[in-house]
């Protein structure tokens, strides 16, 4: 497991790849705009350019999730600096097993499930979540 000093310097650099401009085109884009309610939603979003935007994004996370999984980050610290992982992964969380199943990638966001399931409140935040992004996309 990763002391503190190392949870926060992963969690530093981290951040500044969170900060590269295409990045943070891709994180705005992904929260704002992707609010998948069905299959047929996600693989419309497939065939945009923006559909990139989702790729960067899930993978980036599930990235991030993985150093948690593994001991390379502190879960606790991991928690207080990412919850807008929960919010990239609410949009997906209610439908992750027929999405998986659908498109043929039954890991898909595994590591984000496994440390989401371990966050303290996570499944009513995603809740809550789920609705403001409902809320928002109603304009």
């Amino acid at each position: 497991m990763a002391n503190p000093h190392e949870s926060a310097q992963s969690l530093m650099k981290l951040y500044d790849l969170r900060r590269e401009p295409k990045m943070r085109e891709a994180r705005h884009w992904v929260i704002r705009s992707f609010n998948p309610t069905s299959l047929e939603d996600i693989a419309a979003a497939m065939q945009t350019e923006e559909y990139t935007y989702v790729r960067m994004v899930s993978s980036y996370w599930e990235m991030a999730a993985s150093f948690v999984v593994h001991g390379a980050i502190a879960p606790a610290m991991f928690h207080d600096v990412s919850g807008e992982m929960l919010a990239v992964y609410c949009k997906l969380e209610h439908m992750i097993d027929e999405v998986r199943e659908h498109f043929g990638q039954p890991t898909l966001f595994k590591n984000v499930q496994a440390v989401a399931a371990e966050w303290p409140g996570s499944k009513e935040r995603m809740a809550g979540m789920r609705e403001y992004f409902a809320n928002m996309a109603q304009g």
